[in-house]
């Protein structure tokens, strides 16, 4: 019945996009163009899939229908087709990716170097956001993003937990009375995290073994981005629970110590993300297998 997969392509656009206007910036086409190419595809099916008045448009019954047929021909052709091209040579393409600030500047660029070493055909785009639903509506092919998530627009896969430690500076700790129990730290100068997405909260909870501690805590600092804690907590500014993968070469080198180190901060979910209504190419669900084998033997090394 189809001979034309840009048809289907069009028809699904405009519907996730929400207009002709929007789906033809997207496909960067003319309006006009795009007008006649659902017009077409509504004469090849006999029957209206869009009702559009000057206020808005919505889908017909019998487009609700016809849509997830689209998607699942398009799946299938695009999917058909980039095997083709990985017997051929390998995986081949561009995926944009985004991640949370600190955690894609460091753990999440080493993810992206190995893939990209595993498939040399394949090349990335890395953007940084604490608002990680917003680059999934600017096109974004996949998220790596640490902290809490739930929404119904995306996918979440989890990676595992980040295991965060409660540390300070040498010349903070000399500076202050010995801390014996964690309420001890009670009162001592605190920087952390202002988003409660990424565990930030003017009350830390601290665990061991089964064991739970609650502070409510006065900060110096409230920050964004972990890093910025972390050269807060290395200039003797305040106490900071900061994750093991940026704390690690600090506690050996001695710049940082950790505080009651048998009791750690709540640990932070980490998670792969992709849109649910959006057909992700061979070489993003390549990736997303390739995230959730990586993370996990990163994560796992961190913990006890």
């Amino acid at each position: 019945m189809f001979d034309d997969l840009v048809l289907l392509r069009s028809f699904v656009a405009i519907v996730e996009c929400g207009s002709i206007s929007a789906a033809a910036r997207a496909l960067r086409m003319t309006q006009p163009t795009l007008s006649r190419q659902l017009s077409a595809l509504e004469q090849q099916c006999g029957a209206e899939l869009l009702r559009r008045d000057t206020h808005r448009m919505s889908l017909t019954e019998t487009g609700q229908r016809f849509l997830h047929d689209a998607r699942a021909i398009i799946e299938l052709a695009d999917a058909a087709q980039q095997r083709l091209r990985l017997e051929q040579g390998g995986l081949q393409g561009n995926i944009r990716v985004f991640s949370t600030i600190d955690f894609g500047q460091t753990v999440v660029s080493r993810l992206i170097s190995s893939f990209i070493h595993a498939h040399p055909g394949v090349t990335m785009e890395l953007a940084y956001s604490n608002r990680p639903l917003h680059m999934i509506e600017e096109g974004c092919d996949v998220g790596i993003i640490a902290g809490a998530l739930t929404d119904d627009r995306v996918v979440a896969r989890s990676l595992g937990q980040i295991r965060r430690h409660v540390v300070a500076s040498p010349g903070l700790v000399a500076a202050h009375r010995r801390c014996r129990r964690p309420e001890d730290l009670q009162e001592w100068p605190w920087v952390i995290l202002s988003s409660a997405t990424f565990g930030g909260t003017r009350e830390v909870t601290l665990y061991r073994d089964g064991e739970e501690s609650r502070l409510q805590v006065r900060p110096l600092l409230q920050s964004e981005g972990v890093t910025s804690l972390r050269e807060a907590a290395r200039m003797d500014l305040g106490v900071a629970a900061l994750p093991t993968w940026l704390v690690e070469e600090d506690l050996v080198s001695g710049r940082l110590v950790r505080l009651l180190p048998k009791w750690e901060a709540s640990t932070l979910p980490a998670h792969v993300v992709y849109p649910a209504r959006r057909n992700l190419p061979l070489r993003a669900r390549t990736f997303v297998d390739f995230a959730l084998e990586y993370m996990s033997t990163v994560l796992t090394s961190h913990r006890r």
